[in-house]
């Protein structure tokens, strides 16, 4: 016996309002708005509260760019690549090579085409090695996490080697350029010019990342690749292709992130991959493996409580990330965004 229309609309309505709408968990961002409103009274000053905040944002910004990369490859193509460190050094070290020959520049102009020229061959490059990465290291082994992190360690140190045989083992400074020196005060807060260029392009590559795996077929096609990649295969789409250009903007993003903490630093060491992939793989863990906001505002965190403790108990400062590590997972033990389905 068929319902009637009205029955059938009734019924529709009730299934609709059954279904549960998801809504965005504030909880985190609520987390680190009192982080920072904790740290004021601890600090006194307002001015100097403010100017470690900023400084604190702008590291946290530059760590998630680093991370970024390498959250986007294991959140869509579920692949754990310790050898992410390798593209963060050929960035910094390329930058190195470009600014270097562009120390004579006159003008700060060209000084800043100079910086933005060493970050688009960082990520040209690093995008291209991490292509070769793909194809020799990890395509042989998807889908097996153990023989991945051995052999992407393998892949790193032998990347650190190759880099100090072409620039050499030593130190190698990475100065800023003039037209990014230097601070601008708002009262008794100085807030350094390149920690606001930094918290620029963060922001934008954040930006970036959302609308692309949100808003444009590209993202849906990954997304949906991931959750049933042999229907996304019927339908005449090359997942292979996609996740291979997944894994070179990860790389590429990684060189971008290499050049940034090397200004940061203004100094580079072939080490430097290796150092900054445990904040990286510290800022993914809080964060929950793969998500891209998790790691956004872990990578916040990381960056403002680096700053705090730095200026309240130095001695503390090297413990805190682990330790703010230890209480999100006691908090919740997946990370504060944990990517479902997995």
């Amino acid at each position: 016996m068929n319902a009637s229309p009205a029955a059938a609309t009734t019924a529709g309505a009730t299934d609709t309002q059954a279904v549960p709408r998801s809504r965005f968990d504030w909880k985190p961002l609520a987390l680190l708005v009192a982080l920072a409103a904790l740290a004021l009274p601890l600090v006194g000053n307002p001015s100097t509260w403010l100017t470690l905040t900023a400084a604190g944002l702008a590291m946290g910004l530059i760590v998630f760019i680093t991370a970024s990369g390498l959250t986007l490859v294991f959140g869509l193509m579920d692949v754990l690549n310790f050898g992410h460190g390798v593209f963060i050094a050929l960035g910094a070290f390329v930058a190195t090579s470009v600014m270097g020959a562009a120390l004579g520049w006159q003008g700060g102009a060209a000084q800043l085409g100079a910086m933005f020229l060493a970050m688009l061959a960082a990520m040209t490059l690093a995008g291209a090695v991490g292509l070769a990465f793909e194809r020799v290291m990890v395509r042989p082994v998807y889908g097996q996490h153990l023989k991945q992190i051995l052999i992407t360690m393998g892949g790193m140190i032998i990347g650190e080697e190759i880099i100090k045989v072409i620039w050499g083992p030593q130190q190698i400074p990475l100065p800023l350029p003039d037209v990014v020196r230097g601070a601008w005060f708002i009262g008794d807060a100085a807030i350094e010019r390149y920690r606001v260029l930094a918290m620029v392009i963060g922001l934008a590559v954040f930006a970036l990342l959302v609308y692309t795996l949100n808003r444009t077929k590209i993202g849906l096609l990954i997304r949906a690749g991931v959750q049933d990649r042999e229907m996304v295969e019927s339908l005449g789409y090359r997942i292979r292709r996609l996740f291979v250009g997944v894994f070179v903007a990860g790389s590429a993003l990684a060189g971008l992130g290499g050049v940034m903490w090397g200004l940061f630093q203004q100094n580079v060491v072939p080490q430097i991959g290796a150092q900054v992939n445990v904040l990286i793989f510290i800022v993914i863990i809080i964060g929950g493996l793969g998500s891209t906001l998790g790691c956004f505002i872990g990578a916040l965190m990381v960056g403002v409580l680096a700053n705090y403790t730095g200026y309240l108990a130095p001695k503390v400062a090297l413990f805190s990330n682990i330790g703010l590590m230890v209480a999100i997972l006691l908090w919740r033990p997946q990370g504060l965004y944990p990517v479902t389905n997995r």
